[in-house]
């Protein structure tokens, strides 16, 4: 484990030409503290824990303090938000800070969120609030524990800055961390401002560092390739999220990470109840970005990294390698859902088996995780009659008494044996997740000093697939109220 100062830095995107942003300063907050830090995050960059919680650490990553070796810059973008393009975008309140080779000779960036205004920061503060960075810090956390593609978080830092919104709130930072902090929107803004040598220049430095394989192709092939990978990446992360119930709320172009990485958390939301329309950001008035949009959606920006990368892959090819979305991302949902009941190989009836299941959890508003972790201890045998263990979450239970006779008929077609099936389906439905209601406990109790619920769902969060006793109030069925929890995108 290392200390700050014994970090190895190469900062590679600063070797990219004039005009992918500007350098800046972060912009220090008053009477800075430490809320918390990711133990498993600092295994990722050889850091020593304790070191977080060293003035040094708080100092830096407040803007107080310099460690030899950061480089801030602000990383200029631009994207389509609500599917209106937008050049105005950037770093607005974010700072590349540096980037730390670990041990393993991994290149991680080091991002601070809530550092203060930047050239791109459109009238705002650049600054966050406690309860964003505390929502993003739990959910990275979450999404790593199941498995799905994200980008980390090393550290949440609050302080005694004042910061304006609806309230006054205070200033605060969050260290992320992540491969690369490459967006679709960074193609978008070279595109679109007619910087179209620039767009190879950033492509070869994507494929360099990130894809290298690719690296051994020709120019003709290369960069079709390239967004073939991205195409993919991005498929099984939206897969992902429509198997686990995740909403991301915000899907603009600037929000999509070339690297298949879910990327800038903002009003997210878990399912609680299965709504397939679930809007989980308040400011989404049209819904343009509800649950069981969010795999078209995820194909209407690529179609515009693809429109942003025609000067380097012809029309034809763009369209070919945007063909495979679909398929891929149907085929991976469908392992997905197979491991969710414990499927051991696909049939033809699955389809209607999901198609039936979905309507039942939708019409009767049934809690999308706990009815999987549920199904998940049932024994084949008990089955089919099984539908009273159900009851707290079915308001009738005839329907649901119909379909596990069909599931139950579903599983006689299994070779692996019924311990391997309930096995695979608890390593696939979590008990845990980060519900709204949750985030927002443990936003109130920090906010009034008292971060142990934070650190009680980092470390639940973590592993949520296991029982954990200890933690079982956090497994718990939603209270009604926080069902209701309205969230924005206001930060």
């Amino acid at each position: 484990m290392k200390t700050l100062s014994q970090w190895v830095f190469n900062n590679t995107f600063l070797t990219l030409p004039e005009g992918f942003g500007t350098p800046v300063s972060p912009q220090p907050l008053t009477q800075p503290f430490l809320i918390s830090v990711n133990p498993q995050v600092c295994r990722t960059l050889d850091l020593d824990p304790k070191s977080a919680k060293h003035p040094d650490f708080i100092n830096i990553f407040t803007g107080n303090d310099q460690l030899a070796g950061f480089a801030p810059f602000a990383m200029k973008y631009t994207g389509h938000q609500f599917g209106q393009y937008n050049p105005d975008l950037g770093d607005g309140r974010g700072l590349l800070m540096g980037e730390v080779i670990n041990n393993a000779g991994e290149k991680w960036d080091i991002h601070l969120k809530g550092s203060g205004i930047t050239p791109y920061s459109r009238m705002g503060d650049g600054r966050a609030v406690l309860r964003s960075c505390i929502r993003e810090y739990l959910a990275s956390a979450a999404m790593h524990g199941l498995g799905i593609a994200t980008t980390h978080a090393l550290a949440v830092l609050s302080s005694d800055t004042p910061v304006y919104r609806e309230d006054v709130e205070r200033g605060s930072t969050l260290v992320r961390v992540t491969e690369s902090h490459l967006r679709f929107g960074h193609f978008e803004y070279l595109f679109y401002t007619g910087q179209h040598d620039k767009i190879a220049t950033l492509a070869d430095y994507l494929i360099t560092h990130h894809f290298p394989d690719l690296a051994k192709l020709d120019s003709q092939n290369r960069y079709q390739a390239m967004f073939k990978l991205i195409v993919t990446r991005t498929a099984h992360m939206i897969a992902d999220w429509q198997a686990v119930g995740f909403a991301h709320g915000v899907m603009n172009t600037d929000n999509m990470s070339v690297l298949g990485l879910t990327l800038d958390y903002g009003p997210f939301g878990f399912l609680d109840d299965y709504e397939p329309g679930y809007i989980c950001n308040h400011s989404d008035y049209t819904g343009r970005y509800a649950f069981n949009r969010q795999p078209s959606i995820a194909l209407w920006n690529l179609s515009a990294l693809g429109y942003a990368l025609s000067s380097l892959i012809d029309k034809q090819q763009i369209e070919t390698v945007l063909d495979t979305y679909e398929p891929t991302l149907q085929a991976a949902y469908n392992i997905n859902m197979q491991r969710k009941l414990g499927l051991d190989a696909p049939s033809v009836t699955d389809a209607q088996l999901y198609e039936e299941l979905f309507a039942l959890l939708a019409s009767q508003h049934v809690d999308y995780t706990l009815f999987f972790r549920t199904l998940s201890h049932i024994a084949q045998p008990d089955i089919p009659q099984s539908a009273s263990q159900f009851r707290t979450l079915f308001s009738q239970l005839p329907p649901l008494e119909h379909w596990l006779k069909h599931y139950a008929q579903r599983l006689t077609l299994q070779t692996s044996s019924d311990e391997q099936r309930r096995n695979i389906m608890l390593n696939n439905n979590p008990k845990y997740i980060l519900r709204n209601y949750l985030a927002q406990q443990a936003i109130e109790k920090a906010e009034h000093g008292d971060v142990s619920m934070i650190n009680d769902l980092l470390i639940a969060l973590s592993t949520p697939f296991d029982e954990q006793p200890h933690f079982e109030s956090l497994a718990a069925m939603p209270p009604a109220w926080g069902k209701k929890i309205i969230i924005s995108c206001s930060s």
